[in-house]
């Protein structure tokens, strides 16, 4: 009877898991929810297949993860970087936004795709003089965003490559996706010369 209820027990806990496995990532059937058909189709493109973002989207993806993240218990987005430090780097930002009658909470799509941290807390590999401290983070809309839940709730995190104002690397992203560009490029160039390209697009 004991063994019954352990086994139980531990199918219960693995349905569990399954459920809520994807839970706080943006993606999948949690897009589903929150876009509308040809919203979720142009950035399922953008995702999986690396084409670039439709501007006229942007709106509409930022204000549908705001509407999940703060669904979510969030209060704040940050745009989650990589720099050579070894560890990560956030900026924080509310999605509350003060007005003549109180607040509202909004979220546009400018804010989504780029933000401008100080960059010169971050290393270089001197690259540059300290004093060109303009760093943007940028949307990479090929990773998922996520929430990292924290006491007050959890915090929507927005992966983004970090670059200097010159376009120079600042993080580990940037030349990971960089390489990942010239790597499809050449394997495409391959593929045309054996006549195996059809339907290949990456």
């Amino acid at each position: 009877m004991e063994h019954l209820s352990m086994s139980n027990a531990t199918e219960m806990q693995t349905k569990d898991y399954c459920d809520n496995f994807g839970c706080r990532t943006f993606s999948g059937d949690v897009m589903l929810r929150y876009l509308q058909p040809e919203v979720y189709e142009s950035l399922l493109e953008t995702m999986e297949k690396a084409k670039p973002l439709d501007p006229a989207i942007a709106n509409n993806v930022a204000h549908a993860m705001m509407e999940w993240a703060i669904d979510n218990g969030c209060t704040h987005y940050t745009h989650w970087f990589q720099p050579l430090t070894g560890a990560t780097a956030e900026k924080h930002d509310g999605f509350l936004e003060p007005t003549e009658k109180g607040a509202i909470a909004e979220f546009p799509g400018d804010m989504l795709i780029r933000g401008e941290p100080d960059a010169s807390s971050f290393p270089s590999g001197g690259i540059r003089d300290t004093w060109e401290a303009r760093g943007y983070t940028a949307w990479d809309a090929t990773s998922p965003a996520f929430i990292m839940p924290n006491e007050e709730g959890g915090t929507l995190c927005i992966p983004t490559a970090f670059v200097s104002w010159t376009g120079e690397a600042l993080d580990k992203k940037t030349p990971l996706l960089r390489s990942i560009d010239v790597v499809n490029e050449q394997a495409m160039r391959i593929l045309k010369i054996f006549g195996n390209d059809e339907g290949v697009t990456r």
